[in-house]
């Protein structure tokens, strides 16, 4: 197994290759490994070498190519990952929550900057999100239940089948199933007991697709 150092620099050099399709310097791989002389990088290099990871390009200039990878990461990695994680997981973020919307009747966003939510950290992955309380059934069979609060990353496109908050006329807003129909949209209940909208496209915007959902119980 490699040690983390001659691991870390094996997907570095893999990274940077497969994204630039040129080596990265001495200068770049000591920086990115946070080591400080260059010396080390050499040795890393030609253990990699020898243990047939890597192999240096004839006639040019610290020119390597990646042969493979490892199957396995070293330990200390895999812990270091998962401690990572678990920090993550513990800390949250806060974002707007801008009010109840209703998942049966369509009703008027209302966005009151000045209420917040504090969410796990976890849930964000990048962009800008918001939440809104959920009020009706008609979203049940998609696991959203009458006062859950959802998580929207906000968004003014969506693909078919997402879940999104679209504002109709540009006064009622609902979350439902989006899909695209020729010139029209659909927004689909996740609920047998209600019909599927079918509205002119330029009648519907899209305001964020659904990233994910808290569920308080009492």
């Amino acid at each position: 197994m490699l040690t983390p150092k001659q691991y870390n620099l094996l997907m570095f050099l893999n990274k940077t290759l497969k994204e630039t399709g040129c080596c990265p310097s001495f200068d770049e791989m000591k920086n990115a490994l946070g080591l400080k002389s260059k010396s080390g990088i050499h040795a890393l290099i030609d253990a990699l070498v020898e243990r047939n990871f890597i192999r240096k390009l004839p006639h040019k200039a610290r020119a390597l190519e990646v042969l493979r990878l490892p199957k396995l990461k070293p330990s200390s990695i895999i812990a270091e990952e998962k401690a990572k994680e678990a920090a993550l997981a513990g800390s949250t973020i806060e974002i707007p929550l801008y009010g109840k919307i209703a998942a049966g009747t369509p009703i008027e966003a209302i966005a009151n900057e000045n209420e917040k939510i504090n969410v796990p950290l976890n849930m964000i992955r990048g962009g800008e999100y918001y939440a809104l309380t959920i009020e009706g059934d008609s979203m049940i069979e998609a696991g959203i239940m009458d006062g859950d609060t959802v998580i929207i990353k906000k968004s003014d496109t969506a693909r078919n089948g997402d879940i999104v908050v679209a504002l109709v006329d540009e006064h009622e807003a609902t979350l439902k199933q989006i899909k695209k129909d020729g010139r029209d949209v659909l927004l689909i209940p996740k609920n047998s007991a209600y019909e599927t909208r079918r509205l002119a496209a330029n009648r519907v915007r899209v305001q964020g697709v659904l990233s994910s959902l808290i569920r308080t119980y009492h």
